[in-house]
């Protein structure tokens, strides 16, 4: 019996991860369940998977959970606290951590140290603290399963290899909806168009990066941490059907690839079945008739890939900056108060105005999201007189 614990369960992710574990059946039972605000669907998630505990970052919503839930036999914290109990749940031999954003990275922190194996979703928690989990030797494929599509493509390729025979990966980017568009034509560009994703079902903040490549750019900066790469060795490349997930070149000239459809369900199950692998009753990917095509990524007019390889490149507290100003900045274009161009525009005046901290311990992240917000909102308000 594999016993999960699945953080950010109301998401997009992590409601697909429950269908996953349901469909796997009786060998695999939700031991713990914990998101944000959202307590009626929690609640209904509750009483069909009967977890020991569960768990609600917003306070009032806790309350309510607990009243809806209260003929259940299930233990309901509340705050960052519970997050990080979900996280370390004892009785989880595995944590699924599928939040978005910045609040994945402490719980990951508190999962890892507990000893438990992660099936990460997370990118964030990589780009932000990626060299912290490095120095303190929490960074490990053993511990860590990929759960991204591009992540987990690589982690198959690589198979039971080491990286000591890689040249370098191709991360595949569908491109988003805008892909070939011209910088005037981004100028027009509505929530409502960016939300419309040519191929993936996902939830609207990553469904923002990646119309703005910067879901790429985080990808860069996750897959270096991961696979222990440099820069220099993780090629994006434009692949508009999204069949190959990502592929792998070896020194002496091979490439292997993963192909599939674009359904997050596969990799979701092979990490969550990892190191098995079993049926399951997802569309196959016919690959007869099929041409699949590749080009280079427009850095030009989607500058946020490469706003995200110079944090990388300066590293410290640069990429955690990076990511608070983008959070900041796609809810402002999603709340109507920027344009689509102007959220790397953000980004970048606000990693000009950061003082790195080399070296940093997780206190230096958690402060420089925390300045990295305010200072996105008051560049925001400049620009266009009105407050995020």
């Amino acid at each position: 019996m594999k016993k999960i614990a699945v953080l950010g369960s109301t998401g997009s992710i992590g409601r697909q991860v429950l269908e996953v574990i349901e469909a796997l059946g009786p060998g695999y039972r939700v031991t713990a369940l914990a998101a944000g605000k959202s307590d009626q669907l929690l609640a209904e998630q509750v009483r069909r998977f009967k977890p020991e505990m569960a768990a609600l970052l917003d306070a009032g919503a806790a309350a309510r959970l607990r009243e809806n839930i209260k003929t259940e036999k299930c233990v309901v914290e509340e705050g960052p606290a519970g997050q990080l109990a979900a996280a370390a749940w004892p009785a989880a031999d595995l944590v699924v951590m599928a939040q978005v954003g910045f609040s994945g990275f402490e719980p990951l922190v508190a999962a890892l140290k507990s000893d438990k194996t992660v099936a990460l979703s997370n990118k964030e928690s990589l780009v932000i603290g990626g060299e912290i989990l490095k120095r303190e030797g929490l960074l490990n494929l053993e511990k860590i399963l990929p759960v991204d599509s591009e992540h987990s493509a690589i982690w198959q390729c690589l198979g039971s290899s080491s990286t000591a025979g890689l040249s370098r990966i191709y991360l595949t980017a569908s491109g988003g909806p805008f892909y070939g568009k011209s910088g005037k034509e981004l100028e027009a560009v509505t929530p409502a168009m960016a939300l419309k994703h040519p191929n993936w079902q996902m939830g609207s903040k990553i469904t923002i990066d990646s119309a703005t490549m910067m879901n790429k750019g985080l990808e860069v900066i996750e897959a270096k941490w991961l696979f222990d790469l440099e820069l220099e060795q993780i090629e994006v490349i434009i692949h508009r059907q999204s069949i190959v997930h990502s592929m792998v070149e070896y020194i002496d000239g091979s490439i292997i690839a993963q192909l599939g459809l674009p359904d997050m369900r596969l990799p979701i199950q092979y990490a969550l079945t990892y190191p098995e692998r079993k049926n399951s009753e997802f569309e196959r990917y016919n690959p007869f008739g099929q041409v699949l095509e590749f080009k280079e990524p427009d850095r030009e007019n989607f500058p946020c890939l490469e706003l995200a390889c110079s944090a990388a490149r300066t590293g410290g507290t640069m990429p955690a900056v990076l990511n608070g100003s983008n959070e900041t900045a796609v809810d402002a274009f999603l709340n109507g108060i920027i344009s689509f161009t102007g959220i790397p525009d953000v980004i970048e005046k606000v990693m000009q105005q950061h003082r790195v901290t080399d070296r940093p311990e997780v206190e230096d992240v958690v402060n420089a999201d925390s300045w990295s917000r305010l200072q996105a909102s008051a560049v925001i308000e400049e620009l266009t007189g009105r407050v995020n």
